[in-house]
């Protein structure tokens, strides 16, 4: 969204809030108008507008929204499928029913998101060859289930941030591990390279 469409979409917000607007210094109202350029930069304009005017239809305290309710309204609309956590459960499970011979294909078939949860193929081939249908259910079900909402909400989150955030995180990621911390050096062991030292320098 450019700065120009910012402005269209603010003039929007002004006639729906003019109480809230009236007091607004034109500093003020390029200050919002920048920064919601900035914050929408990525995002298309006409899917802005629908987001705030879905916004604006069902408000009903009166106050503009902020930019996080806007960009949660987009994901509504355009964001990433949703499933219930029950739903991708289901789904693993008629995975499962299959998982003895047909793991490769079943999970090929799990949408990407509960195929990062699985981790692999064999996975669900483990799970058909060695759970019984109430530990599947009980133990498997209920720790999946979790990590789903975690992970859904993961990735609801991170479709919501702007291009450039998502590349700075995607080269944090990148960066080498820091190099691990040397063990302590126990009394004994000094003691024990010290000697050696002495005994190297008398041999000299």
């Amino acid at each position: 969204m450019t700065i120009k469409e910012t402005g269209l979409i603010m003039d929007i917000l002004k006639a729906a809030y003019p109480t809230f607007y009236k007091g607004q210094s034109n500093a003020d109202l390029t200050g919002a108008a920048k920064l919601w350029a900035v914050m929408f930069s990525d995002d298309n304009a006409e899917i802005v507008a629908m987001a705030v005017k879905s916004f604006i239809a069902t408000d009903a305290k009166g106050f503009p929204p902020a930019i996080g309710m806007i960009k949660n309204k987009i994901a509504e609309f355009v964001g990433p499928e949703k499933m219930t956590e029950y739903e991708a459960w289901n789904l693993v499970k008629k995975a499962v029913s299959n998982g003895i011979y047909g793991a490769g294909e079943e999970f090929a078939k799990l949408p990407p998101i509960l195929q990062r949860l699985v981790g692999s193929a064999d996975q669900i081939h483990e799970w058909a060859r060695s759970m019984t249908s109430e530990t599947l259910e009980s133990v498997v079900g209920s720790n999946f289930m979790r990590s789903y909402r975690a992970r859904a909400e993961y990735e609801r989150e991170y479709f919501l941030l702007p291009c450039d955030v998502k590349d700075f995180i995607g080269a944090l990621s990148e960066r080498p591990a820091m190099p691990e911390a040397p063990q302590a050096v126990t009394e004994h062991e000094l003691n024990e390279r010290r000697n050696h030292i002495h005994r190297q320098l008398k041999e000299a």
